[in-house]
Formats: C-alpha cells, structure tokens, sequence
C-alpha cells in the first residue's frame, strides 16, 4: 500500500503529556505551550483534562487553561472526560472534542477503573450522546491496545471488540493506544489491519509510547496499514500513570523528523516545534526526549 501524502497529528502534550508531571505546572505555562503548539500549525491540540482532581491534580486547573488559551480558527482542542460531571466541564469551557477512553484488556480496566470493558463503555453512552447533541466531535481511545502492564499480551479481537463497541456509539476517531510500548511492527499491522476491517482507517489513529524504543518503526508500519492520524508528544513528554515504568509518548520533533524525510505532508512547523520541546524542556529543568530535537538543538549551538 502506498504511504498516505498527508498526515493529521494530534498534538497530546499539554495532557497526555503534562499529567505525569510530579510538580504542578503553573497554567501560565499549560496557557503558553498550547498557544505556541497553536502558532506552530497542529491541526489538533489535546488541551486538558476534566477528570477528577483527586486522581489528576496535575489536571486540576483544565477550566482556566480553556478560558485563557488563544483559539486559532480551525483548530481542534480537544478534552478528556470520563463521565457525565467532565463532560458538562468539558461543554462550559467550549472544547471542540471530547476525548473518553476505554481498555482492550480486561485487567487493565478492572485495576484502572474498577469495572469491565463492557462497564465502562457502557458507561459512555450518555456522555457521547450528550456530545453529539452539543455539536462536539469525540474521540474513542483504546488502551492497552498492543500489550498490558498485568494480563501481558492482548488479543487482537478484543481491540477490534472495542472499537465496534465505539462505532456503534459513533464516536467521529477511534485511537489504537500502544499505552505501554510494548508494540513491535508486524503486532501493529496485525492489530490495524484488522480493526481497519471495521473501521475507515480515515476515522483510526495511532497513538504510541516509546518505552521499547519501537515507536517510530510502530507508526511507519501503521502507515503502511493505512493509518494517517497521529498522536505524538513535544519532547516526548508523559507517561502512564497505571503502567510501572512505561516512559513518555513518542516525541513529535522525532516523528515529523521522519514523516518529512517521506515526503509525507504535516502542516506543522518543525522548527517551531524544536523551539517549543526545547523551552518546555527548561522549565522542566531536564533534558527531552526528542533525539531529533536535541540534535537540532545542538547543531544550532554549535
């Protein structure tokens, strides 16, 4: 199959990224990092989270960051909400998307969430068609959808299982989650060649942690699936909360690194986004994670 000649990436650092944090993030920053992944070109910026505090304070101030973020037309800012309470947070803060999130594996949603896969997508039903009625897109995320943190491998049906679970709700994207990063190539094309069977692969993305070092490897086989929607992190920010030792989302300087050597259209400003994972980088007082990003970096200095 040919390589698609455009490709979506959904920008996740502000959340996904930003919420396994140890120290808080002042939201004057979350503010600016969302402005500039803006200015940079993202078509689609995963914002905030509207899940309860108590779980995710690193998430607690989403309300204040919406309020104060400078909206750029066309793009998508997107919230994650795991019931009702966060979709009505979600609704009053003006999010374009909302994102719910259900597991492959059965363990993981027992330990996760205290209930099963069923449950807990049942459990999204009237959250979706609140979203609909309001005119708001939503976004289905599978996780653990390549590998599991307690039941280890996970059966390729059972990904397939929810995302006609999502389907039936119709949710406008559905995510294949690779939450722990155990994924190899020939497992992702095996999982996205059969839940594209189902699903348009126009309306499937791929989400990938870098845990095992396979994340680039893992998106250019989903290319070759098909796949054209991305999820990646500026310096490879963030993590699992639930998942021992699974390290941060693949780096976007490194995937629009690779996607640019392809040819493959993005949209987004690389060089911005250099500056972007390297300023987020110092006022996290770390190094990122982003190979290409420190390389650019570096030769920069030099």
């Amino acid at each position: 199959m040919a390589l698609p000649s455009r490709v979506k990436i959904v920008e996740v650092s502000p959340r996904d990224g930003l919420q396994n944090e140890k120290e808080f993030v002042p939201t004057d920053i979350k503010v600016e990092l969302i402005n500039r992944l803006s200015a940079a070109g993202f078509p689609n910026v995963e914002a905030a989270s509207f899940v309860s505090p108590k779980w995710v304070p690193q998430m607690a101030d989403g309300a204040d960051v919406m309020a104060r973020i400078e909206r750029r037309p066309g793009t998508i800012y997107s919230v994650l909400t795991p019931n009702m309470k966060g979709f009505e947070g979600a609704l009053a803060a003006g999010a374009d998307e909302i994102v719910i999130f259900g597991a492959a594996s059965e363990a993981f949603s027992q330990k996760n969430i205290n209930c099963s896969i069923a449950e807990s997508i049942a459990r999204f039903e009237p959250v979706v068609q609140a979203a609909r009625e309001a005119g708001m897109r939503v976004r289905g995320s599978i996780s653990c959808a390549l590998g599991c943190p307690y039941q280890g491998e996970v059966p390729v049906e059972a990904v397939v299982d929810v995302a006609q679970r999502y389907l039936a709700m119709q949710v406008d994207e559905i995510d294949v989650a690779d939450t722990i990063g155990v994924g190899t190539p020939q497992r992702v094309r095996d999982v996205m060649t059969a839940v594209t069977r189902v699903v348009n692969p126009a309306h499937v993305s791929g989400h990938f942690h870098d845990t095992y070092g396979q994340a680039l490897a893992n998106i250019l086989a989903a290319l070759e699936t098909g796949i054209s929607i991305f999820h990646t992190s500026v310096a490879g920010l963030g993590g699992c909360p639930y998942a021992k030792g699974a390290t941060g989302n693949v780096a976007t300087e490194d995937v629009l690194y690779m996607l640019r050597g392809l040819d493959i259209d993005t949209g987004v400003d690389f060089d911005a986004v250099v500056d972007i994972g390297q300023w987020m980088s110092a006022h996290l007082n770390r190094k990122g994670s982003s190979r290409a990003g420190n390389a650019i970096a570096a030769k920069r200095a030099a």
